[in-house]
Order: structure tokens, then C-alpha cells, then sequence
């Protein structure tokens, strides 16, 4: 049997593989904790190779493809886990609209509609990206790439701590902005204030916008946070790869 790119047959082993695979390493790697976490970690580890499998996310042609692959199926199933809840939440909306231009090989799942806490902010667990939006349009798209795309990445590299860390520096922002607002004589709208020390100067949205090249972001009260951007945007270090590799 000849398996066609992108078929049917080569789609559903390329979903069992990675899903045989992901299952493999999850359950390895956390079983050398406790038997039990192996087993649930290699549950979920194989049930996101499928999914990533059968909508054919990972990018095998480059090395990230399989470093996305080996990470979310070892020390970043935390997150993942919760993307797969995302997974259940869009596959309950007939409005969640998965976007395969940005799926397909890029390493990550993108819906347009699913699981989103606020109008116009897409929102990033583990590897799925929803409330994507209209990505017909160019800063929306970027969006996808410059900024969430980050985050997914983040979740890799911190594993089980991104998501902790991202949740203390909110909360402890939320009293900080609290006293912020105190200290400057209550001038801004405090829920204005209490979103940039908890949501924009969180050092992995710091991290992010400064990808987009969007720091400080429209929504950051003046004179609150990083003075600069914390890294080079990534449109300057695509153009620098591209003028290197010429």
C-alpha cells in the first residue's frame, strides 16, 4: 500500500505513531517519579500525539518539530493537559473554528473561536491557541505567530512551572496593583491598574509582547513596568536570518 503525504492512510499513522510514541516517553519519563503519574502522563502524552498526529501539527522537516514533540510528551504534559481540555471546550462550539494555516506544521493548534476569558485577547494552555479571532487579518495573524506562538513555546521549555509561576506573579500583581493604585492617588481606574501589575508586566507577557514587537502594549498604564522590551522582536530576527542565509 502506497501511504499519499497528507491521506488518509498516512494521516492515521502518523497519528497512532506519535500517539504510540508520545505515550512511550510521557509514561518513561514520569514513571521514574511514581507509577501512577507515569501512567497518567503517558495518557495524556498519547492522547495530544494524536490529536498533533492526525492534524499533522508537528513540523518533522526541522529540529523544533521533534524537540516540540519530545518536550510535550515529557516535561511540558502539565500544560498540555490543559490543552486538551481547550480541545474539549472548542469540540463543543460550532463556533470554535480550527485554523489549520496555522496549525498545519507550525507546532501548535489554533482556533478561532474556544476557550477565551476576554473579547479580543486569545488565550494560550499548553500547545492550543484560542480565541484566535479573524487571522484573515494581518496584525490579528501576527498575533498567532509573534506573540501566542511564544507562549506555547514557554509552556515547553518551563514545564510543569509555567503555569504556577504565570499564576503567582498574577496574583501577587493583583495586590501590588491594588497599592499601586493607592500610591498614585487612585488617578486611573483600578481594575486599569490592578491588569498592568498582574496581566502586562508579567514577565512571560513581557516576554511575548516584546516578540511582537508591541512593548509597551496600548493597555500597560504609563509609567507602570519594563522601561524596555525584554527581547529583539521576532519580525527583526526573521529579516536578520533571511539577509544571513543570502
Amino acid at each position: 500500500m502506497t501511504l499519499r503525504p497528507g491521506g488518509p492512510a498516512a494521516t492515521a499513522v502518523e497519528a497512532v505513531v506519535v500517539g504510540v510514541v508520545g505515550a512511550a516517553l510521557g509514561g518513561a519519563v514520569w514513571g521514574l517519579l511514581h507509577p501512577v503519574l507515569g501512567v497518567v502522563m503517558a495518557a495524556v502524552a498519547g492522547v495530544n500525539g494524536v490529536i498533533c498526529g492526525w492534524r499533522h501539527v508537528y513540523p518533522w522537516q526541522r529540529w523544533s518539530g521533534l524537540v516540540a514533540f519530545v518536550l510535550d510528551s515529557t516535561w511540558a504534559t502539565v500544560p498540555v493537559a490543559g490543552g486538551l481540555l481547550a480541545h474539549l471546550v472548542a469540540a463543543r462550539s460550532r463556533a470554535s473554528r480550527y485554523e489549520p494555516s496555522l496549525s498545519r506544521r507550525h507546532g501548535q493548534h489554533v482556533y478561532r473561536g474556544g476557550l477565551h476569558f476576554k473579547k479580543g485577547f486569545a488565550l494560550t494552555v499548553g500547545n492550543v491557541i484560542s480565541g484566535a479571532g479573524d487571522v484573515s487579518r494581518p496584525r490579528r495573524r501576527k498575533l498567532i505567530t509573534d506573540h501566542e506562538a511564544v507562549h506555547v513555546w514557554q509552556a515547553r521549555w518551563f514545564g510543569p512551572c509555567y503555569l504556577p509561576l504565570y499564576g503567582l506573579w498574577a496574583g501577587v500583581g493583583v495586590l501590588g496593583g491594588v497599592l499601586l493604585w493607592l500610591r498614585r492617588g487612585r488617578n486611573e481606574p483600578l481594575g486599569t491598574m490592578i491588569e498592568s501589575c498582574s496581566y502586562y508586566t508579567n514577565p512571560f507577557e513581557w516576554w511575548a509582547y516584546s516578540r511582537d514587537d508591541l512593548w509597551s502594549p496600548p493597555g500597560l498604564v504609563t509609567g507602570v513596568g519594563w522601561r524596555n522590551a525584554a527581547v529583539r522582536p521576532l519580525a527583526d530576527v526573521r529579516v536578520r536570518r533571511y539577509v544571513d542565509s543570502d
